[in-house]
């Protein structure tokens, strides 16, 4: 049995730059080291905008909440995860 022929080869060579993309001004690596750190993209919903301009304000904002939400996650830790717990239902009553 043999293999198909690939059309890939038959386009490597041809140039498919734009002519209106000029990086004639570009210099190589400038956010190499920043992408090689890691980057997280966060959209900001457009109604709290006014609040969060940019991804300082919002860091600023995180960095006030996290210890909070980091002494309520050990302060919850040993009860029901709260996708087990039923919601609008009232617990079964025992009697004794």
């Amino acid at each position: 049995m043999r293999k198909k022929a690939s059309r890939r080869g038959r386009g490597d060579d041809r140039d498919t730059m734009r002519p209106e993309y000029d990086f004639s001004a570009g210099v190589r690596g400038v956010t190499a080291a920043r992408y090689a750190q890691g980057t997280n993209v966060i959209v900001v919903d457009p109604k709290v905008l006014d609040v969060f301009p940019d991804g300082v304000s919002v860091n600023e904002a995180l960095r006030a909440l996290a210890p909070v939400l980091r002494h309520r996650g050990e302060s919850q830790r040993g009860a029901e995860a709260p996708s087990k717990v039923l919601h609008g239902r009232r617990p079964r009553m025992t009697r004794r």
